[in-house]
C-alpha cells in the first residue's frame, strides 16, 4: 500500500466534522470548503496518528 491510500480529507489535520441541525457537515478549515471524507486535495497534511501508521508500514517517504 502506498501513501496515496491515506491521502484523503478524513486523515488531514484540516478536516472538521460538524453536526448542523442533526446532520453531519464536513469542512476543510484551511480551504474553507465543504468536503467529504473521501475527497483529496493537494494541501493534504496528515494527522499525527496517520503519520505514525505510515511510518510503521514504511510508506512515509513514497
Amino acid at each position: 500500500m502506498n501513501f496515496k491510500a491515506y491521502q484523503v480529507c478524513a486523515t488531514c489535520i484540516h478536516f472538521q466534522a460538524v453536526r448542523v441541525n442533526g446532520e453531519m457537515t464536513y469542512l476543510c478549515s484551511r480551504l474553507k470548503y465543504e468536503t467529504k471524507p473521501s475527497y483529496s486535495f493537494q494541501c493534504w497534511d496528515p494527522k499525527e496518528h496517520v503519520k505514525r501508521l505510515m511510518e510503521k508500514r514504511g510508506n512515509i517517504n513514497e
